[in-house]
């Protein structure tokens, strides 16, 4: 078979895996189909890494007994850390997982494109489109490989999640993304003959241009509070496919292009939708962002009174006698693994013909779509999970609203000028007949401070963890 048509069906397996990225993403749009989409991606990954794999071999010169061990290690190490995050990560820590994804997919990218760079150099191959590629790809993935680490730093508590001010701060951020932008702007010029560049020259200025993206994806998230965590996740989820993409163009690969300009263009919308769902814009999230990360407190600020904690048979009988509950989880669900037995309540209630509901609001949790996650896994009917617009209007004709462990999205301040989360969209909680909070203790939510629902008349307050409490809530309904 000669080399055209080797890799004509190569480049054919490519397209084909690529039509499975677009069909995966298309089917994750739901709930009900979003498992298979996973796995149609997953498929189409396989079909283009075994066709990368199979070009490499047919192609004249092959492998060396080198490049096989480099393959074979890589395979080994990437595929069983793959593998083992799969198994031990919980959901509780999925959204580190993924700022761990992120910085490694924009790291590879950037190692690509400085690679292919060191190339190219001084030679008649550094074209003016290759010159582009390169340098947006190794900018991009080198702020998306250390603001990663960064925002996974925050979210595992490695480093505090609240806004750390960088000396000089904005300025020092402006400055590195000048200097960056300005000697990217020298290699294009350069590459183009604009510019009379030196091979040295062009290098260093390919070092600089690196060292500030790279400062500058750690001076960009510092200062962004935790309760911002999930738009920048998202972020830079977009920034890892933009830099996959350039690394495609560079090397001339179909299916990383293709993919990465998927990730990118939904990781960019999934960001806007994050920050409408806050109420903010993009610019104001990065530019420093509410949040003093979660803490603790003994009273409650705001309108009110005092607190008033109720035990689990008076929480039972609310439940069984009444008409409409609605249930609104948060990140104390996910930390408790509590998923399950918030279903098997809702079952015991509807069993009793209580209607029960979910109240998903759009950035409960540590990622985007955390909730809806968790509570598949526990196999709750998909129809029952309510998005924030739909389930609002239900909460003034709701007997019991049971919020477990959901904080900042619940909170009334959002509706007063002046608060730290005023014109952040939130769940309408307050407006239930009763309100019954299970939460371990009055500790804030990931913005640092008090939630004015606590002290409300028509709260109760359940203090356990999540798992314990709702059990507690399952023992407490059969009894009655």
């Amino acid at each position: 078979m000669s080399q055209v048509w080797i890799y004509t069906i190569v480049y054919l397996a490519w397209l084909a895996g690529a039509t499975c990225f677009v069909l995966g993403l298309h089917q994750m749009n739901s709930p009900a189909t979003a498992r298979n989409g996973n796995r149609l991606s997953a498929s189409g990954m396989t079909v283009a890494v075994v066709a990368t794999l199979l070009w490499l071999i047919l192609r004249p010169g092959g492998l060396s007994v080198t490049a096989w061990a480099i393959i074979l290690v890589g395979f080994a190490i990437g595929g069983g850390a793959g593998l083992y995050m799969a198994r031990s990560v919980k959901m509780t820590a999925m959204p580190q997982l993924v700022s761990l994804f992120n910085a490694v997919g924009g790291g590879a990218a950037a190692l690509v494109a400085i690679d292919d760079f060191l190339k190219i150099a001084g030679t008649p191959e550094a074209t003016l489109s290759t010159t582009i590629f390169v340098v947006l790809g190794a900018v991009i993935g080198s702020v998306t490989f250390t603001g990663s680490l960064i925002a996974g730093g925050k979210l595992q508590g490695l480093i505090a999640g609240k806004p750390i001010m960088v000396p000089g701060g904005r300025i020092v951020t402006y400055a590195l993304a000048g200097i960056a932008v300005l000697g990217t702007l020298a290699l294009i010029l350069g590459a183009a003959g604009a510019v009379a560049l030196s091979s040295s020259a062009t290098l260093a200025i390919l070092a600089v241009v690196v060292a500030s993206g790279l400062v500058f994806g750690i001076t960009m998230v510092l200062p962004i509070g935790g309760a911002d965590m999930p738009v920048v996740i998202s972020l830079l989820n977009s920034f890892t496919g933009t830099a996959a993409a350039m690394a495609g163009f560079v090397i001339g690969n179909p299916v990383l292009i293709i993919s990465g300009a998927l990730v990118g263009a939904s990781g960019g919308i999934l960001t806007k939708l994050m920050a409408d769902a806050m109420n903010r814009s993009v610019i104001n999230i990065i530019a420093g962002g509410f949040g003093g990360g979660e803490g603790t407190q003994t009273a409650v600020g705001g309108p009110g009174g005092s607190v008033r904690e109720i035990s689990a048979d008076d929480v039972a009988i609310q439940l069984a006698y009444a008409q409409h509950v609605i249930i609104v989880p948060g990140y104390g669900l996910a930390v408790a693994q509590a998923q399950h037995q918030v279903r098997e309540l809702a079952e015991l209630l509807e069993a009793r013909g209580v209607d029960v509901k979910y109240a998903i609001h759009p950035v409960a949790g540590r990622m985007p779509g955390h909730m809806n996650v968790l509570l598949a896994e526990a196999n709750v009917p998909y129809p029952q999970l309510k998005e924030m617009d739909e389930i609002n209007p239900e909460f003034d004709r709701c007997d019991v609203a049971l919020v477990i462990g959901a904080n900042d999205v619940t909170n009334p301040a959002a509706r007063r000028p002046g608060s730290p989360v005023s014109g952040m969209p939130i769940l309408d909680v307050d407006h239930a007949k009763s309100i019954v909070v299970i939460k371990r203790s009055m500790g804030r939510g990931y913005a640092g401070i008090d939630n004015e629902l606590y002290a409300d008349p028509k709260t109760g307050m359940l203090f356990a963890d999540a798992k314990d409490g709702l059990a507690a809530l399952v023992s407490a309904v059969k009894a009655v």
